[in-house]
Formats: C-alpha cells, structure tokens, sequence
C-alpha cells in the first residue's frame, strides 16, 4: 500500500481508487453495515430513519420552491399562487412540501415520546438526547418562519403575534421586536429575512442530525428492554436486518404522506391562509399550525404575558435536564409499573393541551389548558424525580436474547443489577 493511502477492501477498481483516498465507503459499511444493532428493535425505531427522510424531501421540494418564490409582501402571495398554476408540478411540489412539515413533526414526537417510554436520554446517552432536543428547537423555528412565507391572513397575524411575545422581556423586549420586525411593524423587512432564515435552518439542521447520528454509534442504540448488549448473540448487523425493517416502515409512511398531497392536501392548513394578508383586518381567531397548539395551549394558560413566554420556552427548556430529572436507574417503563400510568397520562395530556390550543382561551378550555400545564410540568419536575425514588421496578432480563432464548443466560436480575457477560457461542 502506497503512503498516504488507505487500505480498501473493495473489489470494483473505481470504488477501490476513490477509497483508498477518500474511504467514504469503508465509513458507511462500518456504520451502516456492519454497525451492531440490538436484534430486539420493534418498528419505533423505523422514526428516526424516517425524521431523515423527510429532511431530505423538505430541502429539496424548499430549494424548488424558492426558486418560484418572490420574497415582497406585494408578491409573496402571488407568486405563491402562481407556483401552484403556473410552474410545472409546481403545485405537487408545495403540496409535499406543506404536508411534508406536519409529517415531520408527526415523526419526531413519536420519535420523541418513544425516547421518553423507553429511557433513551440515561446515561451514557445524554448528549444524544440533548441534540435531540436542539433539532426540535430548530425544526420549530423553521416551521414557524416557512407558515409565514404565503403572506396570507394567518401568516400574517402568526407572525405578528408570536414576535410580539418578545416584547414580554423586561428592557429589551420592544428593541428585539423591532430589530425581528425590521421596522416598526411586520412588513417587506420582516418578510425578507424569514425567507433568508427559513432557507437557511434546514442546513443547520442537517449539521445537528450528523451530530446526532455521530454520538448515537459512538454510545450504541437503546432497545425496547433497556439494557445494554452483553454479546454478539445480542446484536445484528444493520444491514441488511434493519435497512430492509426500515424500507418496509417508509413504504407505509409514504403512502399516508400521499394520501395527504393528493387527497386532503389543505386538511391540515388553515382556510384563513387562502386569503391576501391585510394588516386591516384581524382574523376571528389566530391559531399556529396543529403541531404548535400543545405549546400555544400552555402559553395562553396564564394571564400574564411574561410568565406565559416563561412557561413557552420552559416547556421545551425542561427536556434538556431529563436524564438528571428521572432518578430511576431502570430505563424502559416496561419495568416501571407505576411510571407507566404516569407517562400514558402525559400523552393524554398532550393532546389535550394541543385540543386546547385549537379552541378559544376562554371558559372550560382555558380551565382545561391550566390544569394540562401543571401537569406537563409536574411531570419532568416532580413526577420524574419521586417515582424514580420510591418506585419498585420489575426485575429485568439477563440479556436482551434470554426473553426468547432462555439457554442464553441465566434467570432475572434484580432492576439496576449488572449482569455477567455470556459466554461467546
């Protein structure tokens, strides 16, 4: 081997050549070939693969239709119309892309909550969860600066009411208002540097999701049971075992993302939308995008609009301190018979808060939205800590092959005890 080559196992001479300089293809067959993954994974863990998926999608129907777009509160709606009659397929491309951001959030809170029900965030894999964490920031942002680029009514008054929430911060809040609008109200500024953002976030995006796959195959997966793999017999390779898994699963989604584009393409919008902005005329009731409602729900649960904002950006603040909230040792809620009713009950509640959001802040839904925010926070913040402290778990396997393969180890382990290794078949 010549120096300053690496070494290439590859027979095909070009892939050989490309290798030996540049070992791409050695890099994915070690991480997505050979990379060993618990042989016990169920279809929850197909969302993450899909979360990517649609990152993909999202960039390239975004890039598309940025070429079609005209950043100018006389235009944007226009053009946005245009894109739509006009443009070749340009109305399929908006359609993947409009129903292409609630698919995404659809994927990442089931890819969140199945964080949450089986202990994905404990150690060693905090800093997983964390950048985690930062994608869903970013992703919020994103979705919220792209629900602002038609220029229709409720863009419009969105975008006016969610940067006014700044104007809640002692000091600054009315100079970070204005250096967001621009000016002194939401106009041509305003506008231009959305579409800036919005274009550029998914790329930032793209850097987070590459840390977040880099420290998820250097601390190895979790897996329905929770504990970590004691041998091979443990594990499989990736491919072709999971990559087939995965094919089947965005197979599925596919279908339903089109069942959307084609059939119900505006179900999931807001019929305000379809209406030129008009700074003139206040829309009856400014609601978010459905997958914002939990958050609005907890934001217009308090009468104070500082706390509100508080409240807003704790609740997703608060997922950054879950390993060190949850005090339990054991990380599946298989095991934790108490903690299950608890984290079913936050699901509940989840959905209740985002009906909540949907609905007027007034009589029994402003009543409902205070009573689902103390127990969303009660949740990570006393829950989490004193159920992890007092609650008795079920013992755990062995190993993660001794539930269907009982000669693979020995009988059950107290929760929190350390297994011996197996030894090697």
């Amino acid at each position: 081997m010549a120096q300053g080559l690496a070494e290439s196992h590859y027979s095909n001479p070009t892939i050989r050549w490309i290798d030996s300089r540049l070992p791409i293809f050695t890099m994915m067959h070690k991480e997505y070939g050979e990379y060993p993954a618990p042989k016990n994974f169920n279809y929850f863990w197909n969302f993450g693969a899909l979360a990517m998926v649609v990152l993909l999608v999202m960039i390239v129907t975004g890039i598309f239709l940025a070429m079609h777009y005209t950043a100018h509160v006389d235009h944007a709606f226009n053009s946005v119309e245009a894109i739509m009659r006009d443009v070749n397929y340009g109305w399929l491309m908006r359609y993947i892309h409009m129903n292409g951001a609630s698919m995404f959030f659809i994927v990442i809170y089931i890819h969140v909550f199945r964080g949450l029900y089986y202990g994905s965030y404990k150690q060693p894999r905090e800093l997983l969860w964390m950048l985690g964490v930062v994608i869903l920031l970013l992703m919020i942002m994103t979705a919220f600066l792209g629900y602002v680029l038609p220029w229709g009514q409720m863009s419009f008054w969105a975008a006016t009411v969610i940067t006014n929430l700044f104007s809640a911060i002692p000091l600054v809040g009315e100079s970070i208002v204005t250096w967001l609008w621009g000016g002194f109200s939401v106009d041509n500024p305003t506008l231009n540097r959305f579409f800036a953002l919005h274009y550029l976030l998914p790329f930032v995006i793209v850097g987070v999701v590459f840390l977040h796959v880099a420290a998820l195959h250097i601390t190895g997966s979790n897996n329905p049971l929770g504990i970590e793999p004691k041998s091979k017999r443990d594990t499989l390779p990736f491919h072709p075992y999971y990559t087939i898994k995965d094919m089947f699963g965005l197979g599925v989604f596919l279908i339903f993302w089109a069942m959307f584009v084609f059939f119900a393409p505006n179900y999931l919008g807001h019929p305000d939308n379809y209406i030129p902005a008009d700074p003139l005329v206040t829309p009856p009731h400014i609601v978010p995008e459905w997958y914002f409602l939990p958050f609005y729900a907890i934001l217009r649960a308090v009468p104070d609009k500082l706390f509100g904002v508080i409240l807003l950006f704790g609740a997703i603040v608060v997922l950054f301190f879950l390993p060190w909230l949850d005090t339990s040792k054991v990380r599946s809620t298989r095991f934790r018979p108490v903690y299950k009713w608890f984290f079913w009950l936050f699901v509940v509640d989840c959905v209740v808060l985002g009906y909540c959001g949907a609905m007027p802040a007034e009589g029994i839904w402003l009543v409902l939205s205070q009573l689902g925010t103390i127990y969303y926070f009660g949740f990570f913040l006393v829950i989490m800590p004193l159920v992890g402290k007092f609650e008795r778990p079920r013992p755990l396997p062995a190993s993660i092959s001794e539930p269907v393969l009982p000669q693979s180890g020995g009988g059950p382990l107290p929760a929190g005890a350390t297994a011996k290794p197996m030894e090697k078949a």
